[in-house]
């Protein structure tokens, strides 16, 4: 028998499945970094099992790993930060879950400014908490004001800066109005900046902890995966409050037990890598930023406010098509991306894509995008046997009610993921989803 959280679990969870690309299939769903990692961190781990670090490390990380991770966090005025204050995890992932897992229970109340990464709700459902979507303002930065009411009785806020899957750098000035929203309550916020190093020019990375009205009540997530390539090695770590580090600490050891010793040495070598071999991956990375605007600008029926950091593109399309099934659609032209509906329900009429890829599988991705049917939909000439106007009512998967109309903006369950629609401001309607006005983002 299935184990109740688990079958909410997947009544919620709209993450796909994912396997590597069929042949001749171009991948843009993926956030998989288009480079080999750096061959000092390999030729660490060789080493590593040469001199035979094979056995169980430190439950909470390599004390070594854990005091050099301490020593580049944002300086903490009056207490330096100590390796004890973090803990090194299976991923980020691993990382979220354990934070998650620690602190949330049933009937705790958790705030997700979205559209967002998709795996922080489904780690709040699976234990037990009751996610609260608030949706992003039409630049895809946050709205105060819908913050400002959804915040009140919360036990946590978790996001993403850089965001995954929006490619926003929320400000230095987003965080301290959001500290300012929380002064004198008890929420927890989370901030998972995996995409710090990768940010874009004109824009600027202001961590959570570097904003004193936040500090102290943030646990910051990282990730070896993104800055250094590492995506299969598995090393992320949190760092926080004690008594929340703690906490997680024992949700990680108890889930998952300690980190594989060997690529806590490769950490410990990425850490010690050149910057010149991180600047020139982050150079990579710019450029096919660069490829993406341009080569998306000017399409009819496709929208894309510029990344300012991550990976990633969130692509709005004028087609009156649910994002899974354009998404099959671009599949079938070879070509995968991700459902914007994934990312909650104001994702709807949107897709991700992914520019970690190399330049040349990107280029093939973005001509093909470019050519598919959805977009000339759009345009007002559907495909022999298609309605060029589809009702609400079609903006649903088979099941019918993972994604719902205007009316509701939530999944079925009821209160295991709301949106904001009960906590409106005074005089404003928060609820600025895409059926509702006809697209989100300028």
């Amino acid at each position: 028998m299935t184990a109740f959280r688990i079958e909410e679990l997947r009544r919620h969870s709209r993450r796909p499945p994912l396997a590597p690309a069929p042949p001749g299939t171009v991948s843009l769903a993926m956030g998989e970094p288009g480079f080999p990692t750096p061959p000092p961190v390999v030729e660490a781990a060789v080493a590593a099992l040469r001199q035979g670090h094979t056995h169980y490390a430190d439950q909470k990380g390599l004390p070594e790993l854990r005091a050099a991770l301490a020593a580049r966090l944002p300086a903490r005025p009056g207490r330096p930060w100590s390796a004890d204050d973090v803990v090194v995890t299976h991923g980020a992932t691993a990382a979220l879950a354990a934070v998650v897992l620690a602190t949330i229970g049933p009937g705790d109340r958790v705030v997700i400014p979205e559209p967002a990464y998709s795996l922080y709700a489904d780690l709040v459902v699976f234990a037990g908490g009751t996610v609260d979507f608030v949706p992003l303002a039409p630049d895809l930065h946050w709205d105060l004001d819908a913050l400002a009411a959804a915040l009140p009785g919360a036990a946590m806020m978790i996001f993403s800066n850089p965001s995954n899957p929006t490619g926003i750098v929320h400000t230095g000035q987003e965080l301290k109005a959001l500290g300012e929203l929380l002064d004198g309550t008890g929420v927890l916020v989370v901030s998972d900046e995996a995409y710090h190093r990768l940010v874009y020019p004109g824009h600027t990375l202001t961590s959570a902890l570097e904003v004193e009205s936040l500090r102290e009540r943030t646990v910051y997530v990282q990730t070896f995966s993104k800055t250094y390539a590492m995506t299969g090695w598995r090393v992320g770590y949190l760092a926080g409050p004690r008594e929340v580090v703690d906490a997680a600490a024992h949700a990680h050891r108890t889930c998952a037990g300690s980190l594989n010793t060997v690529v806590q040495h490769a950490a410990l070598a990425a850490l010690d890598l050149p910057d010149g071999v991180v600047e020139a991956m982050l150079d990579g990375y710019r450029r096919r930023r660069d490829l993406v605007v341009a080569g998306l600008s000017g399409i009819p029926g496709l929208h894309l406010v510029p990344p300012e950091g991550a990976f990633y593109g969130f692509l709005r399309y004028d087609a009156d098509l649910p994002s899974e099934r354009v998404v099959r659609e671009l599949a079938e032209r070879k070509v995968l991306v991700r459902a914007g509906a994934e990312y909650g329900p104001s994702g709807e009429g949107h897709v991700r894509i992914s520019f970690a890829t190399g330049e040349d599988d990107l280029r093939t991705g973005l001509t093909r995008l470019a050519g598919a049917t959805f977009l000339r939909t759009a345009q007002g000439h559907p495909p022999p046997g298609e309605e060029a106007m589809r009702t609400a009512q079609d903006h649903r998967p088979p099941g019918g009610d993972a994604v719902r109309t205007a009316q509701d903006h939530r999944p079925p369950g009821g209160d295991a993921v709301r949106t904001a629609q009960g906590h409106p401001p005074p005089g404003r309607d928060i609820l600025r989803l895409r059926l509702d006005e006809g697209g989100g983002v300028p």
